[in-house]
């Protein structure tokens, strides 16, 4: 039997497979808003075959998004609009996750669809960004606001809140996003986060954040609900976090009630990142041996063949799709026949005469 096509459970969660599907923004909503497009785009994936459907980086405060057309957990409207993609998700045998963001000084910046580029001025619509130090990200918004203590009391509350919303709407998996240079991460990493208080200098002190948001959701979810943390395993420049650092942080966090790692890496600096097929799964088969925490693998996964021997030979408990998936909604199906698994369970009723 294929590896790839065996169920995980994490806590009282099972999922028919390790197929994931990796959190992609679409840039598509209005005041936060998913809408019909995210029922078919994140359905279709479900339909497909995948184990858990992630949802795209969805910000737990309006301040929190990198676009004003990102998704949103922080009101009633919006949790309700979830819940009618999530049902949908549910309905094709697939579990719904989400993944909660706040994009920090990445913020406020202009959807990559539209003629216009670069930051949202105050006088469109925009607001100004927050994060643990001062200093912007290159090319973006040169006034950024480190936040104080007030400020990330709100942060960690905001994603409390976001996360109760999700579980409410129907979600099973949250996931925390602390990679890609997002407020997160800024505060992780010695590049961004330049602090003279307790949320700054050591590292005790630099992932004390994100141990407080981890804290505040397991507060506020049920006990059975597995929690994933979404980290940036490097940032690829000296001086910067690295894969040890993950490491470290990966135990913690597993002692805090995270139940897996999802390992990317990068995003914080500008830099040449030598991307090439299955190029993280080295970072995620660390944590797993490591850190004794399930990962994922994620970044350039694209062949069936290639997914199964990543699961396989224990570089991770689970694989994660993106851009693969945009190209092949249907990718779960296809890689179950080319691994030799007949069986047409994993097809929707309606396609089963397709698939003989």
């Amino acid at each position: 039997m294929s590896k790839l096509f065996t169920p995980i459970t994490l806590r009282d969660v099972t999922v028919r497979n390790r197929v994931w599907v990796a959190p992609m923004c679409q840039y598509s909503a209005i005041d936060g808003l998913p809408n019909d497009w995210h029922l078919v785009h994140l359905g279709s994936f479900a339909r497909g075959g995948a184990g858990v459907v992630i949802a795209e980086a969805t910000a737990v405060s309006p301040e929190g998004r990198i676009t004003p057309e990102d998704t949103g957990m922080w009101n009633d409207e919006q949790q309700a609009a979830w819940a009618k993609v999530v049902d949908f998700i549910h309905s094709q045998g697939a579990v719904a996750g989400i993944q909660l963001a706040h994009a920090g000084r990445k913020a406020s910046t202009y959807s990559p669809f539209g003629a216009e580029q670069g930051v949202v001025p105050e006088s469109n619509g925009g607001w100004r960004p927050v994060s643990a130090s001062g200093e912007s990200f290159p090319g973006l918004h040169e006034d950024v606001q480190a936040l104080d203590r007030t400020g990330i009391r709100k942060v960690v509350t905001d994603f409390g809140n976001a996360a109760a919303r999700a579980v409410a709407a129907g979600f099973a998996v949250p996931e925390v996003h602390a990679a890609h240079g997002y407020l997160i991460h800024e505060f992780l990493s010695p590049l961004s986060n330049h602090r003279d208080d307790e949320y700054g200098g050591s590292f005790d002190n630099r992932i004390r954040l994100l141990l407080e948001i981890v804290r505040e959701i397991r507060s506020r979810i049920d006990a059975g609900l597995p929690l994933v943390v979404r980290l940036s395993a490097t940032d690829w420049v000296e001086g910067g976090w690295t894969v040890d650092d993950t490491v470290a942080l990966s135990i913690i966090l597993h002692a805090e009630g995270a139940d897996l790692i999802d390992t990317s890496s990068g995003g914080n600096v500008l830099t040449t990142i030598p991307a090439a097929p299955g190029y993280q799964a080295p970072f995620a088969r660390r944590v797993r041996t490591e850190a004794g925490i399930p990962s994922g693998a994620v970044g350039v996964i694209t062949d069936p063949k290639q997914a199964e021997e990543i699961v396989a030979e224990g570089s991770a408990d689970v694989v994660l799709l993106g851009r693969e998936l945009m190209r092949d909604p249907h990718w779960p199906l296809r890689a179950k026949h080319e691994l030799g698994e007949l069986e047409k369970d994993l097809w929707p009723a309606q396609y089963r005469q397709a698939a003989r």
